[in-house]
């Protein structure tokens, strides 16, 4: 069995494991994000003198920003020195190994296709909610990224135009977990640091009409999200990524609006059948290598 050495680029931490062509993670850890592109690629050698017996053919990479196919990172994140130099020779000519590198959100698309909830579908969004709402799509079984690396970024659609530059116009701003702790911020006269999403969910069960409220425009303002991409791309599915996807109740509440949704407009024909990531934390490990193998084969 081939093993990979997958990475997954984070601002705080960096994830890594051996990956088979199977998708297994054989063993997997994580270390501080490196403060410089020497450090880092320090890490990457060191992982591999690591896992020498493993029999390494390769290295895989999810990371933030936008990626060319030649290995340059475009935009930002929070590792600001991954881009601008081109990544992908730096780490193949102090290794010798091939390496591949993909968006991170794109990763946990792939991985969803390969072997998650989306396996054996050939058209699929991927939408990651978390304090801004990212996303992937995969067209024909393979990531569509777009003539400027842009597709799949979900979060820059505009879903109130009202006084656009408030900071609650785009999909990211009306409809990601950080939005339901703006609106109760706002509302109550609090600091945003001072309240959780767990929290606010935690106090609307328990009869908080404030929490209640910006809960109930949240769901209402991501069924309109998918809704729109529904129309725009016509997925087979899309699915729900990021740490809101573990509730148990996410499904039931958005079919619920979807459903209004269509009630209320006349052309509308169908409803998005939508699901939630199989995989979580290990999803952009996965998609790595799968990314990888796409590329190799």
């Amino acid at each position: 069995m081939t093993n990979i050495l997958s990475f997954d680029f984070g601002g705080t931490h960096i994830k890594y494991g051996v990956v088979d062509t199977d998708g297994k993670i054989r063993t997997k850890e994580k270390k501080r994000t490196p403060k410089t592109l020497e450090s880092l690629i320090l890490l990457i050698k060191n992982q591999l003198k690591q896992y020498s017996h493993e029999g390494i053919k390769g290295i895989a990479i999810s990371s933030p920003g936008s990626v060319s196919d030649e290995g340059i990172i475009y935009g930002f994140s929070a590792i600001p020195y991954i881009h601008g130099p081109n990544i992908k020779k730096h780490i193949e000519a102090e290794t010798g190994l091939t390496v591949h590198i993909e968006n991170d959100a794109n990763c946990a698309a792939l991985a969803e296709v390969w072997k998650g909830a989306a396996t054996g579908k050939e058209e699929v969004a991927v939408v990651v909610i978390g304090t801004g709402i990212g996303g992937a799509l995969i067209k024909n079984g393979v990531i569509h990224k777009g003539d400027h690396l842009h597709g799949g970024e979900f979060g820059y659609m505009i879903l109130d135009s009202n006084n656009l530059g408030s900071g609650m116009n785009t999909f990211s701003e009306t409809a990601s977990t950080f939005s339901i702790r703006k609106r109760v911020a706002q509302q109550k006269q609090i600091d945003i640091l001072s309240i959780t999403g767990e929290q606010i969910f935690l106090k609307a069960e328990q009869g908080d009409e404030v929490c209640k409220q910006a809960i109930s425009e949240f769901f209402h303002m991501l069924a309109i999200g998918l809704y729109n991409i529904q129309y725009i791309y016509d997925p087979e599915l899309i699915l729900i990524g990021g740490g809101i996807s573990t509730r148990e109740d996410l499904i039931q509440q958005l079919n619920k609006e979807l459903e209004w949704i269509e009630r209320k407009i006349d052309a509308a024909t169908l409803i998005p059948e939508i699901d939630r990531c199989y995989f979580n934390a290990d999803a952009n490990l996965i998609g790595a290598v799968y990314h990888y193998l796409q590329k190799t084969s």
